[in-house]
């Protein structure tokens, strides 16, 4: 077997579609649910009522993520299906013109008059709607935008995230709940985002810091108001 035969290319941007939501869902679930806790805890608030508001905040958050989720990406699919919609109508009104419109889109890539005919109808001939799609509109299989995948995604990943500080909140005694949701979930959130970073192909470090700062300061925001509350009541 040829050197060729064994190369096997595994691009990262195949997992842009469920990624962006899990990273996104869990990352809310942990700091939403954490904030919520904190700022709970911090009003003075008993374990019953902390631990109340924290599956609240489970259950609303995860619903909301996937209605929010697949709302938001079935209008990206209704774009990208009008688009389409309007270029076969394009290609059956005026296929010349939308063959040197294909062409024109590869002689600005780098390819000379004959050769970029050329592969415009090789293209054409093989899948014209395709071509365009991919070429003129930038959509593609693995872009193409999937609502029910995002919104399960979000709301499994929200669910999963929501749950670590919530679980931590129900062993932790009543003094230093407030501490040990902070920590713990600032060290889940960094590893969440080197996580993430890795399985995207970006920085671990800097995606971890940054995701551990403005979960610190949900947390830190939440936590003065519910003390100014708790301390007016």
């Amino acid at each position: 077997m040829t050197r060729l035969k064994l190369h096997d290319e595994r691009h990262r941007v195949t997992r842009v579609g469920w990624l962006r939501a899990a990273v996104l869902g869990a990352n809310d679930g942990i700091v939403s649910t954490a904030s919520l806790i904190v700022g709970v805890a911090a009003a003075s608030a008993g374990r019953s009522e902390v631990l109340v508001a924290g599956v609240a905040g489970l259950v609303a958050g995860a619903m909301s993520m996937a209605a929010g989720e697949y709302v938001s990406v079935s209008s990206q699919s209704d774009t990208e299906a009008a688009d389409l919609a309007r270029e076969r109508g394009e290609l059956a009104a005026l296929p010349e013109a939308e063959l040197e419109e294909l062409a024109g889109l590869y002689r600005r890539r780098g390819l000379d008059e004959d050769t970029a005919r050329q592969v415009a109808a090789q293209l054409s001939a093989h899948d014209a709607l395709g071509a365009h799609a991919r070429d003129e509109l930038g959509i593609s299989e693995i872009t193409a935008a999937r609502p029910v995948q995002a919104a399960l995604t979000s709301a499994a990943t929200f669910t999963a995230g929501a749950a670590a500080p919530l679980a931590l909140a129900a062993v932790t005694p009543a003094s230093a709940l407030a501490a040990v949701v902070s920590l713990g979930s600032l060290a889940g959130l960094a590893v969440l985002g080197a996580v993430g970073a890795q399985a995207g192909g970006a920085p671990p470090l800097k995606a971890a810091v940054r995701v551990t700062f403005w979960g610190a300061l949900a947390m830190a925001l939440t936590a003065g108001i519910g003390r100014l509350v708790g301390a007016a009541i």
